[in-house]
Formats: C-alpha cells, structure tokens, sequence
C-alpha cells in the first residue's frame, strides 16, 4: 500500500510538472526515461499496445501508461479491449505477477495430503487468522485429491501471539497433526519440542510475492488469489492449473 501510494505521488507530480520533453523512440529508451524520472523505482518491462500508442509499464507490482514521450501518465486505469470486453489490464497484470511454482520452497510449508493428492495448492495462513479458519473450514474441507502446502505467516500487527503458536504447531511432533488440530479445532499441541522455524524466510518470501494478508492462495499454474475463497471457485482454479500442466 505504501509503495502504491508513493507511486501515485510521483505520478501526479510528473503530471502537474508536464515532462514532456522526452523524446524516446523504443521501449529500451523509455524504461531509461522513466527510470530517470522515478530513481527510487525499478522499471521492469515495458512493452508497446496496439491501443493509440500507448505503452504498458509494469513497476512496483502494477501497470501504468503512457506515450513514447512520456508526456503523460496513466495510473490505477482499466485497458479494455471494446471489441472483446476482455480486461486487458488484468490479464496482463496476472501474467506479469504469476509465480513460479516449481521455484517454491515447500519444505517450508506444512503439507497435508487429501485423496490422491493429485491437485497443488499453496495457502498462506496466520494462525490466528478467522479467514484462514474460515477457508479450512468451510471450502477447502469440501475439496479432496490435492495437496495443500501451507506457509505459516503471522502477522504481528494483528495477532501478536501468532508467531508463538505458529512454533508450536512447527516443533510439534506431528506438524501436520497440530495444523490441523488447530485450524479446524482450536487445540494446540499440548507438548512441542524445540526446532528452527521458517518464520522469517516465510515472512521474506511472502513480501517477494506481495502478500501483505492471509489467507493468500498460489496454485500450481502460478496464480495468486487472496482471500477466502468459496471451495466452487477454489476447484474451478484447481481444475484450470491441471489442465494447463497436462497440455489440455
């Protein structure tokens, strides 16, 4: 939120200060004259539209706009396309943020098998967190062959003593036990032994992706949704992943 709220900041500065007199030609030139304009932030693509000359530029997690002079911005709007009514903007915007699966440190995570286990899904839960509760026990109890990986990522602001009862649930015996003892029943481990806990490079991993609450869902194809989201949508986006994994 800060970042976007510096970003809109400059924005409106560089509007109100009408730099138009870069003259760039390509989309390599305009990231330099952007970065040049916005030091503090790193550029990372740039790519012309086929709409009235418009470039997308994709900084600090979000797209904006402008012309190949730079002459204007275009902050927080909506490219759609009036032909197709597809949202340009958040199509590309989901592209530009998808995770890389593969590239996830799930030794990190609890893991917890349903069914088959066939299906993948990463959720990034607080432990004191009513969503989090409310997404185990209301969707992803009604969802089975896949296997759930869940970060432990509590947020101290909100619920300082989740971190303690996140190492519990950890160093417990039976991790997997624990976690779900807790979620689903409230019960923490009643004995827990002493063990290294992943919390801050949870934590790190979490700001990587711009995950600033939970619950925060990845599935396999790289999509993020936040949120607790109804088990009928969850199955749709399980369904979605699989097929783009197996080629269909």
């Amino acid at each position: 939120m800060k970042l976007k709220i510096q970003l809109l900041k400059s924005f409106a500065l560089l509007s109100m200060m009408a730099l138009s007199h870069f003259a760039v030609a390509d989309e390599a030139s305009l990231k330099k004259a952007i970065e040049a304009a916005y030091p503090k932030f790193k550029v990372d693509s740039v790519l012309k539209t086929p709409y009235a000359g418009l470039y997308e530029v994709f900084m600090g997690g979000q797209i904006i706009y402008t012309d190949e002079k730079l002459s204007f911005i275009i902050a927080e709007g909506r490219l759609v396309d009036p032909k197709t009514k597809k949202d340009v903007t958040g199509e590309r915007l989901e592209e530009l943020t998808k995770i890389d699966f593969n590239s996830l440190p799930l030794d990190k995570a609890i893991k917890i098998v349903k069914g088959n286990g066939s299906r993948k899904l990463v959720v990034f839960s607080d432990v004191d967190c009513p969503y989090c509760k409310q997404l185990e026990r209301k969707e992803l109890s009604n969802i089975t062959d896949v296997t759930i990986y869940t970060f432990l990522y509590p947020i101290d602001q909100l619920h300082p003593d989740a971190a303690n009862k996140s190492r519990s649930i950890w160093c417990a015996t039976n991790r997997e036990k624990a976690w779900t003892d807790w979620i689903l029943k409230d019960q923490l481990p009643t004995t827990t032994g002493k063990c290294e806990v992943p919390l801050e490079k949870v934590g790190e991993l979490a700001r990587k992706f711009g995950i600033t609450g939970t619950p925060a869902l990845i599935f396999s194809d790289g999509k993020k949704i936040p949120g607790a989201v109804p088990y009928k949508e969850i199955e749709r986006y399980l369904q979605a992943a699989s097929s783009k994994s197996s080629g269909k």
